[in-house]
Order: C-alpha cells, then structure tokens, then sequence
C-alpha cells in the first residue's frame, strides 16, 4: 500500500475498481488505524491535533496500474484552527465524495469505543443509511476500554448505533485487537468487483 495523491474534488483522482472510505470524527484514529491494517507505521500521518485531515487522501494497493485503494476522509466535528466555512467545504466534499464516487464497495464509520456514537456520528449513520451507502461500524480504541466494562460498552455503543453488539466490529490499533480481523474483510471487500 502506498500514498497516491490528495484531492479537493474526488473528481480529479484516478478511476479505480474499489475503494473503501474511512470517516469519523476528528480524533477517532482514522489515520491510526489505517496505518495498523496496512502494516505501515508512517503510511497515514497521524496527529494529536484534531481536524488535520484537510482533503481526500488516497492511498492505493501496490498494483500496475492501481486499481484499489483505502480513502481517508476528514474527520467531522472539531478542527483546530479550521473556519466554520472551511469545515462546511469539507462537509460538502466528503458529501458528493460519498454519493458520487463510482468505486466505492464500503464505508468504516470509526466510533471511539470510550464515548461513541456522538451526535454527529448518528448522524452520520443516518445519512448514509438514507443514501443506502454500504458502511460498517468499527469501534475504535478498544485497549482504552476497562476489561471491566467492555461488555456494557459493547451493548450500549451498538445500541446507540442502531445495531447489534455482534455488528460492530472492535479493534485496537495500539494492542493488534482484531486488526487481523478488519484487514481480512478490506481485502475481501477489494477484491469483490
């Protein structure tokens, strides 16, 4: 896997054959997580500053020509510095992104397993639930979890998501939890044109 290119406009970025979305609110680890299925440390660049994710990021499969690849979507909610406009601009690339994007086959909505789902994460599932784009919640920091309460807190998440506990898929890119699992189903998911 490596990094194509960014892009305002998912118009300018190569046809592919499929492509998988990553979203979430800023600060969920999307980056993080990226950089865990695809065995690259530095491959996503990973902030502690929430809302650096500015455009649509591509990184593609090691294919010629490639023809797959993982999209890193900025993150909605809180953007440091970012302007009211300019997170509306997001809003709205991300927005025609999702609806236009002809091979997009899944969409990861990451959920932080401490707090999730916010109100912007239900929204969230609700718009692309409405739009009948294809989506899978993973829920995110799962080491941060108390061993004590991970239980509940799988009940309670996947309730708030309108889902089942065994629909949610957990993963720690810290401690490798499930990111076996979760590479598995990209690839799968890839694969299947």
């Amino acid at each position: 896997m490596r990094f194509s290119e960014s892009a305002t406009n998912h118009k300018t970025l190569p046809v592919m054959k499929a492509e998988i979305a990553v979203v979430g609110r800023s600060n969920v680890g999307k980056s993080t997580l990226i950089n865990a299925i695809t065995n690259r440390k530095k491959l996503a660049h990973a902030s502690k500053t929430p809302g650096r994710t500015q455009l649509l990021n591509l990184f593609v499969l090691n294919e010629d020509p490639p023809t797959r690849g993982i999209m890193d979507l900025p993150g909605y909610g809180f953007a440091k510095g970012a302007s009211k406009k300019a997170q509306a601009d997001w809003g709205q690339m991300i927005e025609n992104y999702l609806l236009e994007r002809e091979s997009l086959v899944m969409v990861l909505v990451l959920v932080d397993g401490r707090h999730g789902p916010t109100d912007l994460d239900s929204t969230m599932l609700a718009w692309l639930r409405s739009h009948r784009v294809p989506h899978t919640v993973v829920a995110t920091k799962h080491d941060k979890v108390k061993p004590s309460m991970r239980q509940k807190r799988r009940k309670e998440l996947a309730a708030g998501c309108g889902l089942e506990a065994g629909d949610v898929l957990w993963v720690s890119a810290t401690t490798g939890v499930n990111i076996d699992q979760l590479r598995g189903l990209a690839l799968d998911w890839l694969a299947d044109d």
